[in-house]
């Protein structure tokens, strides 16, 4: 999405409509540390301790840790986990990225562990595999690989992601429809974890050694949950020999890509519904793993109509045989029997990687407040809930301009994968969808707190006010929390928040958090529960 912050991804389409131009959770850039001795408490006094807390990226939650230190090694964040540990201090972790609840910036948060400064990424010959600092953005990580050795893996499409819980919680973006989830490509992670005598060890573990286990859980169980990550490293399942560039997907050449710009001054009730069942069965036809259109993603952002506008951000990799006319065809698809038409730019063929950061989600420099909901379709929505997402984005009683409902392409190779083989359970799916609410003033809280869940629990009133999985859903995705799934007022489906976030892996998920977390040292509101 080109020039999109995520405040933009809210307001995107009202800009585009003048100037053409989602999961789950700081800024891009680095917090201002300096480089001196490594693993120094930083106090409230420190002028380093207001950036260090404050790099969350919704502005609802700031902590007020007892102190923070910045990890830059294995060694570093053993010995805080350690110290914090004897001093029975609550622990919170956060990585390059960002988290849209309150996981990292509670008010129980006695000691922040910053890793963002540990952000390198190489290639370990011992382990033929890319070794990437959990600290380390997407952005790192992208230019790191490409211009290294010409490769790439399917993450997210916003620059400023940390991997340390993308990866974990199962991450995904534009090329998962032909690679499949980032957890495909992960072959091992190193954890700081804390055992039975409150003893802080460094363990690697990987889809072949003793500690599989562990392995496991890190491949859609969500971060925070098992230890501190310091590292993780990436080979794909199947990948054989030496040679680096033979070890992850390889990137595209070049791709194709379009924008279709809706004005909600000429959008009708019956063109927006046209729109959407196209968008839905265009993808519902064209989800088997190896389609001519894998490579194809259009995230489809719709605003609410105070932002003036929505659109359809749709990329191709050229390289595929007759790339052209299957773009050509699917924005024909798209249109097809809604009156008056949209506006199509054609963006024309750019590089590859200069397209993928000019069609990223860049972060704000001033964070908003803001929520987040979301959903996995195993198809598209019925007529009913399509009608009530044009309601609440047409309603005039609410202003939102910085408020969307975005809908992600998904499935296709990603659904080879058992559903047990990761912790990711999702593996019959299509689509994503991504609810967001952001704003500037914390008086307006509860305004927007109400149109966003009245909104959601409308579209799931048949199940109880959330996605509880069924022919059209398949629960949510954990590195989109949201704490509203645990609360009995908003989720009255009797469906518990880890069914809907991990469906029939939850129970091994607890076994293993008993396992390499026993004392439950690393916990947040959604933190999974160590079996009893």
């Amino acid at each position: 999405m080109p020039n999109l912050s995520r405040r933009g991804l809210l307001a995107g389409s009202a800009a585009l409509l003048a100037v053409p131009a989602t999961a789950s959770t700081a800024t891009a850039s680095s917090a201002a540390v300096d480089r001196g001795p490594s693993g120094g408490k930083i106090l409230p006094d420190d002028v380093r301790y207001s950036d260090l807390v404050q790099r969350g990226t919704n502005r609802r939650f700031v902590a007020a840790p007892d102190y923070a230190r910045v990890i830059r090694s294995p060694r570093d964040a053993v010995d805080a986990v350690q110290e914090a540990v004897r001093a029975n201090k609550r622990i919170a972790i956060r990585g390059g990225g960002h988290c849209f609840e309150d996981f990292v910036d509670h008010s129980d948060v006695e000691v922040l562990l910053d890793l963002s400064q540990y952000d390198e990424v190489t290639f370990d010959e011992r382990h033929r595999a890319f070794s990437v600092g959990a600290g380390a953005t997407l952005e790192t990580v992208y230019k790191a690989l490409f211009y290294g050795w010409g490769v790439t893996v399917p993450g997210g499409g916003c620059l400023g992601v940390g991997v340390g819980g993308h990866f974990s919680g199962g991450g995904y973006g534009p090329l998962s429809r032909r690679y499949g989830s980032v957890v495909d490509h992960l072959y091992g992670v190193e954890v700081v974890v804390v055992d039975a005598h409150r003893r802080a060890r460094l363990v690697l573990a990987t889809r072949d050694n003793e500690h599989r286990d562990l392995w496991w859980a890190h491949t859609g169980g969500g971060g925070g949950n098992f230890g501190v990550v310091t590292r993780y490293l990436l080979r794909s399942v199947g990948a054989r020999g030496a040679d680096p560039a033979k070890l992850l997907p390889k990137a595209p050449a070049s791709l194709l890509s379009t924008l279709t710009v809706y004005d909600w001054n000429t959008v009708t009730k019956a063109g927006f519904l046209r729109t959407l069942r196209n968008f839905f069965d265009f993808y519902e036809r064209h989800n088997a793993p190896g389609s001519p259109y894998a490579t194809l993603y259009s995230p489809f952002i719709l605003t609410h109509k105070s932002a003036g506008g929505f659109l359809l951000s749709t990329q191709i990799d050229a390289g595929v045989p007759n790339a052209a006319k299957l773009l050509k065809d699917f924005n024909a698809a798209i249109v097809a029997g809604v009156s008056p038409a949209p506006q199509l730019i054609d963006q024309g063929e750019g590089p590859f990687l200069h397209r993928t950061m000019e069609r990223s989600i860049a972060e704000d420099v001033a964070p908003a407040r803001a929520k987040y909901k979301a959903g996995y379709l195993r198809k598209g929505y019925t007529d009913a809930q399509l009608e009530t997402i044009y309601r609440q984005l047409t309603d005039a009683s609410y202003q939102g301009p910085e408020t969307s409902l975005l809908f992600v392409p998904y499935g296709g190779q990603v659904n080879t994968v058992a559903p047990d083989a990761t912790a990711t359970a999702q593996r019959d799916v299509m689509m994503k969808m991504v609810m967001a609410a952001g704003w500037q003033d914390p008086g307006q809280d509860a305004v927007h707190l109400e149109w966003l869940r009245k909104t959601y629990r409308d579209i799931y009133r048949d199940t109880g006010g959330v996605p509880v999985p069924n022919a059209v859903n398949a629960g949510s995705y954990i590195n989109y929390p949201d704490g509203d799934l645990a609360d009995p007022e908003q989720n009255t489906s009797g469906v518990p928040w880890h069914s809907l976030y991990y469906l029939g892996n939850y129970p091994r998920l607890r076994r293993i958090k008993k396992t390499w977390d026993p004392g439950n040292i690393f916990r947040h509101r959604l933190s999974i529960e160590p079996a009893e």
